[in-house]
């Protein structure tokens, strides 16, 4: 059976990167790039992260490549470092969920959300009943919901303002709806 292209080129540049060549180990990322992205992709089903799983995917490739041995296994073998990075990935966000998950609960407890009493409200003045739940809630929530809605920031760019996962603040995130539905529904006629 004949080899393919891809797998010929390869292992040509798997050899070449092993002996010091930057500029094959460049050529190795782009012809394998895309595939590794695609499969971290379906693991994680989120664009971003799964474009940061295969760059850390591709550190680890570019530091142990030298302890490859057979250049003609590297699809596999690079395909085996991005399922274990996906896996990482899932481990580490299910935690973090947790974390948060219960870190609410326990916030719930420590400071229980006072209903607002939305009957107060003249008809057709829903904003003012929204701004006092939203000012009723703890001051964490309350910052999400400014960062969010007041100032238009992304999921992503909370996740670096608040130095937690974007998961994490689509979780709380949903919790503040939650918490604002039950708050405006709890007193109304």
């Amino acid at each position: 059976m004949k080899p393919e292209p891809k797998q010929v080129l390869t292992e040509l540049l798997v050899l070449e990167a092993q002996s010091g060549s930057a500029a094959a180990f460049r050529d190795l990322h782009a012809l394998w790039c895309a595939d590794l992205r695609r499969l971290a992709q379906g693991h994680i089903g989120r664009p971003v992260a799964a474009d940061e799983v295969a760059h850390d995917a591709w550190l680890d490739i570019a530091r142990q490549l030298p302890r490859l041995d057979d250049p003609a296994c590297f699809p596999r073998w690079a395909f085996r470092i991005v399922e274990r990075r996906c896996a990482d990935w899932v481990r580490r966000e299910m935690q973090a969920r947790r974390r948060a998950d219960r870190a609410a609960a326990e916030a719930e407890l420590i400071a229980p959300v006072p209903p607002v009493d939305v009957r107060e409200a003249e008809p057709g003045d829903e904003i003012r009943a929204v701004q006092r739940a939203v000012a009723a809630l703890p001051a964490a929530q309350r910052q999400l919901v400014r960062l969010y809605y007041e100032l238009g920031r992304s999921t992503a760019e909370i996740a670096e303002i608040t130095a937690v996962p974007a998961g994490t603040v689509k979780s709380r995130l949903f919790a503040v709806r939650e918490t604002l539905r039950l708050l405006l529904e709890r007193k109304q006629p």
